[in-house]
């Protein structure tokens, strides 16, 4: 492991940014404040200084190439774009989070071009980037990495040497495994927690104390408690981590449960339409996000009533006709779900039961809460 020294930084040296998303944004804002002449690119154009047309044109004006961008397929359509241009006075730097085989691949493309290739994976998210705090988990050969640290450390507070390339980007695959798992564990609590009708704050209180309290939970507790789901790190990142590692563990045979149930949250997120959100926002599912003249208790209660006189009304009809209902299953009649069933109730929930009560009140809760968890 590398502590940063800001004596060796090439402050002089171009250094080029493809992708503007969250991280890749704040390094180049970051590298400019340090003095470095930083040209960027976008697949989608942005007014920012340094912007060029294209990856091959970046790699005219800079040696160093910082790749920041989203997925296995956008690093490897990069990475291809730049290949034309490359040449042996070329690091290219692989920031993204992709499975180790797509990393590998990329660093195939570049080093074919005798340009040296350089995996670095990062944590740290908005605020660390900003502040050119990042820790890096690098891979590559050791003359790459030579050529790179000083780069490297211009946005970092650590550089972590994994070993080949690959390698780095299982470690980070695996963090972000135990990352997003604490947030869901979080999630889940904090809606055992309301259900008991205990403020929220006092589990915050009581983690801070707490053997498994993190850095992550220190981050993220407060704004999950505020419902501030700003994006530091979103879901459809974190979602896309996840389905990597599902992806290695199915061709190790290993079953990753606590993995494949935070992945199955973030999807749900995703399809309310919630992907570019903060990964905190599985949150949803369980706690209201109170608004204006929200109140949670008629709802239940207006929404067992509706069910209410709906049977009281088939009842009628029924005795009307004179003939016994026909028994038909709902998937056989083709008939829209209740609100039950789009809850999630088992059939067995009497629609009389007093609302009162308040562990059918907390359970009620928890189900309108899954129910109108989409709806903005």
């Amino acid at each position: 492991m590398e502590r940063p020294s800001s004596a060796t930084q090439p402050k002089h040296t171009n250094i080029g940014v493809i992708g503007l998303g969250i991280i890749g944004r704040a390094i180049a804002g970051h590298l400019r404040r340090k003095g470095f002449s930083v040209f960027v690119w976008n697949r989608s154009p942005r007014p920012v200084p340094n912007f060029v047309g294209s990856p091959g044109e970046l790699a005219g004006f800079c040696n160093y190439i910082q790749i920041f961008v989203s997925d296995d397929d956008a690093l490897l359509q990069t990475v291809e774009q730049l290949s034309e241009k490359l040449t042996p006075r070329h690091v290219i730097f692989a920031h993204s989070t992709v499975a180790p085989d797509s990393m590998r691949a990329a660093a195939d493309v570049v080093e074919r071009r005798g340009a040296r290739f350089v995996e670095a994976c990062f944590t740290g998210s908005k605020g660390a980037a900003e502040k050119g705090e990042l820790v890096y988990y690098v891979g590559g050969t050791e003359e790459a990495l030579r050529e790179a640290r000083p780069i490297l450390r211009a946005s970092s507070k650590e550089i972590m040497h994994i070993g080949p390339v690959g390698q780095a980007s299982a470690i980070k695959v695996a963090t972000n495994m135990v990352t997003a798992g604490s947030i869901q564990a979080a999630a889940e609590a904090l809606a055992l927690v309301q259900a008991q009708g205990l403020p929220l704050e006092k589990f915050v209180e009581a983690m801070r104390v707490n053997a498994s309290y993190s850095g992550t939970l220190a981050m993220k507790l407060p704004n999950m408690l505020e419902r501030n789901f700003a994006p530091h790190f979103s879901v459809k990142h974190m979602l896309k981590d996840m389905q990597i590692a599902i992806q290695i563990a199915l061709s190790h045979y290993l079953d990753l449960g606590v993995t494949a149930a935070a992945r199955d949250q973030l999807l749900e997120q995703m399809q309310w339409g919630h992907g570019d959100d903060d990964y905190s926002a599985v949150l949803r599912k369980y706690l209201h996000e109170p608004g204006a003249g929200y109140s949670e208790e008629p709802q239940i209660q207006e929404l067992l009533e509706a069910r209410a006189r709906q049977s009281d009304a088939e009842e009628s009809i029924t005795a009307l006709a004179g003939v016994e209902a026909p028994n038909v299953e709902p998937q056989e009649a083709g008939l829209v779900a209740s609100p039950e069933s789009l809850l999630g109730f088992s059939g067995t929930m009497n629609a009389t039961a007093p609302a009162t009560t308040p562990l059918r009140r907390g359970f009620l809760k928890q189900l309108l809460s899954r129910f109108s968890s989409g709806e903005e």
